[in-house]
């Protein structure tokens, strides 16, 4: 079953779509399109966090149809839609929880400050609410102010919470012991938080590593699902992120937070583009529904301002 909130995005990208829709407003005022044009798109769209490919593949497609000839706002926002949509099209793929796997183990990586911990309140509090027995497994040990927030998380939408018994305990462990609590007691859901590690820190890495092999003694098939979060307002650092990250572990989809935040929302075309993984959700506010199933349509909808 679908898991994430079906409802249209509306103005939640106007920081992103109002810098791209202001300049290409100013850039194609009915003038013929020639190369000095083509560069100063190319700089808006480079600017808004598209990486340079898919520029490129866009002004291509601009000078091949309509060199020379006068262009309307709309028919350069259809080409670009185009070329996003065409991108996107095959990685809206929704996170889909298979409860016949009791427990059906997600595993949340990122680095501090992406969304981690409030993303996974959000998906305890919707599963909670449908009746489902979850489990949330503390593993970012080191910081006991991460703990203490997901632990409130995990009272406010009434999930059981497994912890270290002390601070700066060992992370595999704490997946271990959860993981055996859900088995034992029949839990739907475990959902597993992880520290939030430096993209360059080695040791960290491996600790990550070690949690996944933990989990597979007792059951080989687990995780299930492993969830990168990122914060769209970093730009292009998310996909360095999402590198080394996927050098540690196997990551399967991604959900990418505070797109309502930026002016950068390209950078999640740029991510799907370079990587090929799903985006299982995204991120347009604080509320606790404000975790959206990706529409690909209704992204580049409301990137471009326009309707397709």
């Amino acid at each position: 079953m679908s898991f994430f909130k079906k409802s249209k995005i509306n103005n939640q990208l106007s920081k992103s779509s109002q810098k791209i829709s202001k300049g290409l407003a100013g850039i194609f005022t009915g003038k013929k399109l020639n190369e000095e044009l083509l560069e100063d798109l190319e700089d808006l769209l480079i600017t808004s966090d598209l990486s340079f490919n898919i520029v490129y593949d866009i002004i291509k497609k601009l000078r091949k149809n309509k060199y020379n000839k006068d262009t309307k706002l709309e028919d350069v926002k259809e080409i670009i839609a185009e070329e996003l949509l065409l991108i996107l099209k095959d990685y809206e793929k929704p996170l889909n929880i298979d409860y016949s796997k009791s427990p059906f183990v997600i595993m949340f990586v990122g680095v501090n400050g992406a969304g981690k911990t409030t993303a996974i309140g959000k998906i305890a509090y919707k599963l909670n609410s449908e009746g489902k027995k979850v489990l949330i497994s503390a593993c970012d040990t080191f910081r006991a102010g991460a703990v203490a927030q997901l632990e409130v998380w995990a009272e406010h939408s009434g999930a059981d919470f497994v912890k270290a018994e002390k601070d700066g305990g060992d992370p595999a462990s704490v997946a271990y012991k959860a993981l055996k609590k859900a088995k034992d007691e029949n839990y739907d859901v475990l959902l597993i938080d992880t520290a939030g590690r430096l993209q360059n820190n080695i040791n960290l890495m491996e600790e990550l590593s070690k949690i996944v092999k933990v989990l597979k003694k007792l059951d080989e098939s687990i995780p299930n699902e492993t969830i990168m979060v990122l914060d769209a307002t970093i730009g292009q650092n998310s996909k360095r992120q999402l590198e080394v990250f996927s050098k540690a572990v196997d990551i399967n989809g991604i959900i990418m937070n505070k797109l309502d935040g930026t002016a950068k929302g390209g950078i999640l075309v740029s991510t799907v583009n370079e990587f090929k993984k799903p985006i299982y959700a995204i991120g347009i506010g604080e509320g606790i529904e404000d975790l959206r199933e990706f529409n690909a349509k209704e992204f580049v909808e409301g990137l471009l301002k326009t309707s397709r």
